[in-house]
């Protein structure tokens, strides 16, 4: 009898597991488990002062941008459109300092929690790899919105002035977003390779660097390539948004880039199963 019932109360517990594990993994993908794990990053972000340097050193950059660009065509270039071109010149240049600074921002997302042991902890909690992945990701775009909500302060004073149209402003500010975001996926996927955060830096940074500096001189070259690079750039299809214009074929670029890069995380985190790497 003693066997009977241990061997009831084991089924019992077993059965316990299995419905604890069901609602915790066999419901699909939850909105609110992925949440939970974007506050917990929020929450990892704002209590170490890496983010608030960060934030500062994009502010300072991009203050600097704007002041300075805004002084260049009103000495050198007061006869052209002056809203137009400072638009198109001050975006290029928060372009810039985003590549510079988002990279701190991606390097801690999964090198810092293999450095510390918590990405074992994380795992064994009722969550998909997608809602990790997506909480994280999150988190990282909250904190890119509130960076580029600095910078609204620059054409708020501006229309206060002098009024201009609105539109190409949208446009440069979507742009941004896209392009950020770009810049995250790309480092959040570079940071599920590494071990260490600052090669998970650096292996974000010189990539985009490359690829930026590859765009200086394209118009010199001639041939097939260079239009396929100019295809496949980041760079290039930032352009028109800086100029005002909404084109449907770079926001569709922009959200693949995202979406293949999100993959690729997604891989990643999938082959820590079959090699035993957490």
């Amino acid at each position: 009898m003693s066997n009977g019932a241990a061997t009831l109360e084991a089924s019992r517990a077993a059965g316990e597991a299995g419905r604890v594990s069901a609602r915790g993994m066999g419901v699909g993908f939850s909105l609110g488990r992925m949440l939970a794990v974007t506050r917990k990053e929020l929450q990892s972000y704002f209590a170490f002062p890496l983010v608030y340097i960060v934030t500062g050193l994009f502010a300072f950059m991009a203050g600097l941008y704007a002041w300075t660009d805004l002084d260049f065509f009103e000495t050198i270039a007061f006869a052209k459109d002056i809203i137009q071109n400072y638009w198109q010149l001050l975006f290029t240049d928060i372009r810039f300092c985003l590549l510079l600074t988002l990279p701190f921002l991606t390097m801690r997302l999964f090198a810092e929690e293999r450095k510390l042991g918590t990405i074992e902890l994380l795992y064994t909690y009722p969550l998909r790899d997608g809602e990790i992945l997506g909480g994280k990701y999150l988190a990282s775009e909250v904190i890119l919105l509130m960076m580029l909500g600095l910078t609204v302060l620059y054409p708020v004073y501006l229309y206060s002035v002098h009024r201009f149209p609105l539109f190409p402003l949208v446009a440069g500010y979507l742009g941004l977003l896209l392009i950020g975001s770009a810049f995250l996926a790309f480092g959040l996927f570079v940071s599920s390779l590494c071990e260490s955060q600052v090669m998970a830096g650096i292996g974000t940074i010189l990539p985009l660097l490359f690829f930026w500096v590859l765009n200086w001189n394209e118009t010199s070259f001639q041939g097939n390539w260079i239009e396929a690079l100019r295809a496949v750039s980041l760079f290039d299809n930032f352009g028109t948004f800086g100029k005002g214009v909404i084109d449907l074929n770079h926001v569709t670029y922009f959200i693949f880039f995202v979406a293949f890069f999100i993959y690729l995380t997604l891989q990643s985190m999938e082959a820590r199963k079959w090699t035993g790497r957490r």
